[in-house]
């Protein structure tokens, strides 16, 4: 079975995610989709293991094996994190409405360390561009932006919210460059002490429901294989 047929035969999620997905999408937007699939049990009682990840078979689609997925969103990884909320979803079979059902038990506070480590990276790259070339990638600064508000209002809630509709037209001036570069800095300063400030009192658990997400992985197995 090569890797494609995998996410052809046995995706059990797919979603739609970038900028269409967090209500920032223009004409010129792509289509970026995002799935998991679940690999027959057999596969993995050979030598070589199915792969972890799938590229394609459509341009701008990614796909994670359900193990993968559940393990890099137990480490609350914002990318994983953010598919399993996509408003719009492509593809959902009775093992993926399972899988949207545990959303709650990959959210912890450890969201918090996650996302603000790739805040500070993401941050470091746009400082770097304002060095060397005088001004930010204007895209990449407003997606930062918006991960930034999606984890305050996430350690305020205790909900994740992808969906930057009440940001929109802000969020879209910085993408476009109107707001001076000092400007957006300032509003990521802000949005860093806001998340700081929530995570002091925030209702998320330490630590995701390891044993329910486990439980679930054991059952699909044991799908697969029958």
């Amino acid at each position: 079975m090569d890797d494609l047929t995998l996410v052809r035969d046995h995706t059990v999620y797919r979603c739609v995610m970038g900028s269409r997905a967090f209500g920032l999408a223009t004409e010129a937007s792509d289509t970026d989709r995002r799935g998991v699939y679940l690999a027959p049990a057999p596969l993995f009682w050979r030598f070589e293991k199915p792969p972890t990840h799938v590229e394609g078979p459509r341009d701008e689609e990614f796909s994670w094996e359900l193990e993968r997925f559940c393990e890099l969103a137990l480490r609350a990884n914002p990318n994983v994190l953010e598919c399993l909320h996509s408003p719009l979803v492509d593809e959902l079979t009775p093992m993926g409405e399972e899988l949207l059902s545990l959303r709650g038990a990959f959210l912890s506070r450890r969201a918090h360390t996650s996302f603000s480590r790739y805040a500070a990276s993401q941050r470091g790259k746009l400082l770097a561009d304002v060095r060397v070339h005088g001004a930010p990638r204007w895209k990449h600064a407003m997606h930062l932006l918006r991960l930034l508000l999606s984890c305050r209002d996430l350690l305020r809630t205790g909900r994740l919210t992808i969906d930057a509709g009440p940001y929109r037209d802000r969020l879209l001036a910085v993408r476009r460059g109107e707001l001076a570069w000092d400007e957006a800095d300032a509003w990521m300063g802000r949005l860093q002490e806001e998340t700081e400030t929530a995570l002091a009192t925030t209702s998320l658990p330490a630590e995701p429901d390891h044993a329910r997400v486990e439980d679930f992985l054991v059952r699909a197995r044991r799908a697969s294989v029958a």
